[in-house]
């Protein structure tokens, strides 16, 4: 496999295939998360909440190329922590979105895609970063720790 580069998603041109991002994170997460709609409609519904919300919190889209083939992505953007997060420390950044595509994972794809989110995050001077995890999703729990991420909350649920 050939190198890869990391820059910012142009639109409309990566449009369709940030779609099929989408839709391929519903299916490898709905192995393990039955709750994950793999309808057709949800990768046009979710992109466009997405695109409203990094927008509105100044954030970014990257997406990492390697001959012309987008391999996966990484949207950051700040968000506002609780009144009761100290007040340096109450903005922050928020990996929101991580995927790389099935042949290119584990080939440093993800860390470099998680690197250009950091940047994007201390370009705005913001002091921390966070990413959310699905408690079922233990490799990209073990990748985010090995890139300094840590525990900060648990969210636990009760299906009624």
């Amino acid at each position: 496999m050939s190198a890869f580069r990391i820059r910012e998603a142009r639109l409309p041109d990566d449009r369709n295939a940030l779609l099929g991002f989408i839709l391929g994170s519903q299916h490898f997460e709905h192995e393990f998360e039955p709750d994950r709609r793999l309808d057709a409609p949800v990768a046009e519904e979710y992109f466009a909440q997405l695109s409203a919300e990094v927008s509105r919190r100044n954030g970014k889209i990257f997406v990492a190329e390697a001959n012309g083939e987008l391999l996966g992505w990484g949207v950051a953007h700040e968000r506002e922590n609780e009144i009761f997060v100290v007040a340096d420390e109450r903005l922050a950044g928020h990996i929101t979105e991580l995927y790389v595509i099935e042949a290119w994972r584990g080939k440093g794809v993800g860390r470099a895609l998680i690197a250009a989110c950091e940047t994007w995050a201390k370009s705005r001077r913001l002091k921390t970063m966070t990413i959310g995890v699905l408690a079922g999703n233990a490799r990209a729990r073990r990748i985010y720790e090995a890139n300094g991420f840590a525990p900060y909350a648990v969210e636990l649920r009760k299906y009624l």
